[in-house]
């Protein structure tokens, strides 16, 4: 099916969440996906006069998704993008970039909003099940008490979703709030917890912070998902592994998931399987681009990622090109059982800036 109305992307988004998230081989994801992206991209270049603007007027002969036009993700930090009126705007998210960045803003409208959340549920029940977790935040209450949204406030009250009496590990400062720590620790040893927190503040505040005070968790029904911050791990010589080793070693915590995903898509996560590559979901694709010609690279050559999504109708989120590289490793072969595309994030473009919800406090 063709859309070619709202009610048309409607129903055909909702025949995609009723799918499997993780079990439909390429052909058949090509089938459900592309329609939606295509709506999407004649959605916006009727609301959106910059998007209009970027894309042109004319008509697009659209076969596959690298057809598809896409945007510089930095123009989010440049312009106010817009498809919906001023009084359907539900929310306006801003992206935690480092001190001194311009923040990216997101428009959302309650239609977006609400298919960010059942897009997140369908992709993290894959890994948490369906039964609500007792929840320890790796982050201070007060990231929650600012006015403007930011994507670390975002991705709490996103992932607080699958949660249930949620413990925050930190106090303000950033220091260890161990009386909270050892409270959960005491009431939930010996059952299935879920812990989340964005990578660097993770490793920061938590396992350092552990580590330098001689202090060791027992969690091992733990499951972390965590994100965001690895450019600042890396020049620590912190790895993916030595990350979950440490985890492993001071909470026994041996189910650990880091996802990809950025503030200009919030709800279109890319999650990490058991054998540590990210998995584009139904409801998602990548592509890489050559940094240089913008040519889609073969499978197993690295360069720019591209990232689509068919949530975002109040602002032209859908096909965004990052400043992040990576390279796709197969496709529908992952031996975790997983179908799609699979592929690993190789760190920023030289000279981009520093960008991720957990890189600073905000």
């Amino acid at each position: 099916m063709t859309p070619h109305s709202a009610s048309d992307y409607l129903a055909c988004f909702e025949a995609l969440l009723e799918q499997n998230i993780f079990a439909l081989p390429a052909k058949d994801k090509k089938n459900l996906l592309l329609p939606v992206l295509t709506a999407l991209h004649e959605h916006h270049k009727r609301h959106c006069v910059e998007y209009r603007n970027i894309v042109g007027e004319t008509p697009l002969a659209v076969n596959n998704a690298t057809s598809l036009p896409y945007l510089a993700v930095r123009l989010f930090k440049q312009f106010s993008l817009s498809s919906v009126a001023q009084d359907e705007i539900f929310r306006v998210l801003q992206s935690s970039g480092t001190t001194g960045q311009v923040p990216a803003r997101v428009v959302l409208d309650k239609a977006t909003s609400a298919r960010q959340s059942k897009a997140l549920v369908k992709i993290m029940q894959s890994v948490l099940g369906k039964q609500r977790l007792p929840m320890l935040i790796i982050d201070s209450p007060s990231v929650l008490s600012d006015k403007a949204l930011s994507a670390r406030a975002a991705g709490i009250q996103g992932l607080a979703f699958f949660g249930r009496k949620p413990v925050y590990a930190l106090n303000d400062d950033m220091s260890l709030n161990l009386e909270a720590i050892q409270a959960f620790q005491a009431q939930h040893s010996k059952t299935p917890v879920l812990l989340f927190g964005f990578t660097f503040m993770v490793w920061e505040y938590f396992v350092h912070a552990l580590r330098v005070n001689n202090l060791n968790l027992h969690l091992p029904h733990g499951k972390l998902i965590h994100s965001g911050g690895w450019k600042k791990l890396a020049h620590k010589q912190v790895t993916n592994r030595t990350f979950k080793a440490e985890l492993n070693q001071l909470c026994g915590i041996t189910q650990v998931h880091n996802f990809y995903g950025m503030a200009e898509q919030v709800g279109t996560v890319f999650l990490e399987c058991e054998k540590g590559v990210l998995h584009a979901p139904l409801l998602a694709d990548i592509i890489i681009r050559d940094p240089y010609t913008l040519a889609e690279q073969t499978m197993g050559e690295p360069g720019l990622i591209q990232v689509l999504s068919s949530i975002p109708s109040s602002y032209p989120g859908f096909s965004l090109l990052t400043e992040d590289l990576g390279r796709i490793l197969g496709e529908d072969s992952c031996s975790c059982g997983r179908k799609g595309k699979f592929f690993e994030v190789l760190g920023r473009l030289p000279k981009a800036e520093v960008r991720g919800c957990s890189d600073t406090q905000v």
